[in-house]
């Protein structure tokens, strides 16, 4: 596996990429207008454990070293995207069971199709409009 390269799309292996820093976690923040609706979807729905929470920022933990943060915008300096270019991709053993339990949770996930990129995936929105896929690979 490595890093595509843009304007040639030259694959350019792990093993020669400069590695300037040392990341210990990764948090992807999303700032929401509708902060309570987004923070009970991820907790209720995704059913994801709590790392931090104030009256208007939650830190969720999706791995030991990935967090997804949900912040008021009213609160914070920068404001919703309201969903806007921004897609959150989790890959996951079992995409039927994910897509049921999302179903049933009263969120509106979309049909699991075949992607071209040989892997099976399906795509629904949270609250504040972010788009979500969720995939997993094609089993040879």
């Amino acid at each position: 596996m490595g890093l595509a390269y843009p304007s040639t799309c030259e694959v350019i292996p792990k093993r020669l990429m400069p590695t300037p820093f040392v990341f210990q976690t990764t948090n992807t923040i999303l700032y929401c207008h509708h902060w309570q609706a987004t923070v009970d979807f991820y907790q209720q729905c995704l059913k994801l454990p709590v790392n931090f929470a104030s009256d208007w920022f939650v830190e969720f933990l999706l791995t030991d070293t990935a967090r997804l943060s949900v912040a008021d915008e009213r609160r914070a300096t920068i404001k919703s995207s309201a969903g806007a270019g921004l897609t959150l991709t989790f890959q996951i053993d079992n995409l039927q069971t994910t897509w049921q339990s999302l179903h049933d949770c009263g969120a509106a996930p979309g049909a699991i199709r075949e992607h071209k990129w040989g892997a099976r995936v399906f795509y629904l929105h949270d609250p504040e409009g972010h788009r979500l896929e969720f995939w997993s690979p094609n089993v040879v």
